[in-house]
């Protein structure tokens, strides 16, 4: 019997997996992004695919949501393509799936999630060191094999027109696009309807660093811990840019009190330092804390949205408060960023939740 054309062999990967879906088959991870299912490979997808029979592997299905940071290449697949080639830990990619070549499916990383073992407490020093050697293999991805860019993409190097694209992504991409249905809820919060133009307007004079590859998303979830060894996962939102944009993001989602913001930092430069790369560290400390104020302003959008969105259909008074803890914390985080006169207070907060909540939710045209 004639090899089935590869296409032909794609198809049929996919209907293997959705029906094992259907059977309830695998364990189920949900995030912001995507449901991944953890599956074992059975004789049939194995022959398909090509893979050893009974290993785990990990389906990706993204989740209809709000479009809140930047995508700049299409499939994650192709990304890692070229991160698997230089960070040997990283799962890679086995096959892409579906009509629209949204699914795909991935090698499987043994590991425990450092959300699951320690979802908010403190990192010691031998976890920050993995974190800076991560970061220095990262940057050392050479750009050259990186899908390209898209065309308004900044110029190597162009470390402010960098952090103005992405400031022009939160307006125009994330801010306004929601207003219609969240434009009342942002104004009751106290997010100024100019918030980012503002923030775009006061921040220039970056210093010029080499751009590199970045993951952008480096927090517990996404973090597999083994024998002491990290692995970093879910690189979907890796763009090509100013590597202070991946410090930032990651010391401010992992939410790291501040000696220890302080310390990351220090072993990421260190780290670099050591690596030949000193370039990247110019301008640390001015520019890094531009980049904490730009993530510390861009996620009150997405922080107040998902809030929202997260209120079950009967909430009560308790899912209401849960959700305006929230909403005060991430305005809390953007009162100097922003430039907030002030900040809602608590039952404020809530009661602002409680009308959009009672509002009728949206049609989409089909």
């Amino acid at each position: 019997m004639p090899p089935l054309p590869h296409g032909a062999r794609l198809s049929l990967a996919h209907r293997l997996l959705e029906s094992r879906l259907l059977r309830g088959k695998g364990e189920v991870l949900k995030g912001h992004h995507n449901t991944n299912y953890v599956l074992r490979v059975g004789l049939l997808l194995a022959l398909v695919i090509g893979v050893v029979p009974f290993t785990r592997f990990k389906y990706r299905v993204p989740l209809k949501s709000v479009e809140v940071v930047p995508r700049i290449w299409p499939r994650e697949a192709d990304v890692l393509e070229v991160v698997c080639r230089y960070l040997r830990e990283v799962p890679r990619c086995l096959a892409v799936l579906g009509e629209l070549g949204d699914r795909s499916l991935h090698r499987y990383r043994r590991g425990r999630a450092l959300s699951e073992w320690n979802p908010d407490g403190a990192i010691d020093e031998k976890l920050m060191r993995e974190f800076a050697a991560f970061f220095v293999r990262t940057a050392k991805v050479p750009v050259e094999e990186l899908p390209p860019p898209p065309e308004d993409w900044p110029a190597d190097g162009d470390s402010d027109g960098f952090l103005h694209w992405l400031v022009d992504f939160t307006e125009q991409r994330v801010h306004q696009p929601n207003r219609d249905r969240f434009g009342d809820l942002f104004d009751a919060v106290g997010i100024p309807q100019d918030a980012m133009t503002a923030f775009k307007e006061r921040h220039h004079g970056l210093t010029s660093r080499p751009f590199k590859l970045l993951h952008t998303d480096v927090h517990r979830a996404n973090v597999l811990v083994r024998r002491g060894r990290i692995s970093v996962i879910d690189w979907e939102l890796a763009i090509y840019g100013d590597p202070l944009h991946d410090l930032a993001t990651h010391v401010v989602r992992m939410g790291y009190r501040r000696p220890e913001l302080d310390r990351m930092v220090e072993l990421w430069a260190a780290a670099m330092a050591r690596a030949g790369c000193d370039e990247l560290t110019d301008g640390l400390p001015e520019d890094l804390n531009t980049y904490l104020d730009f993530e510390y302003a861009q996620s009150v959008f997405p922080d107040v949205m998902r809030a929202a969105l997260d209120l079950p259909a009967e909430a009560d008074e308790e899912s209401f408060r849960a959700a305006g803890e929230r909403v005060a914390r991430a305005m809390t985080r953007a009162v100097e960023p922003l430039q907030l006169r002030a900040v809602p207070d608590m039952e404020q907060i809530v009661e602002a939740l409680r009308k959009w909540h009672s509002l009728p939710v949206p049609t989409v045209a089909s």
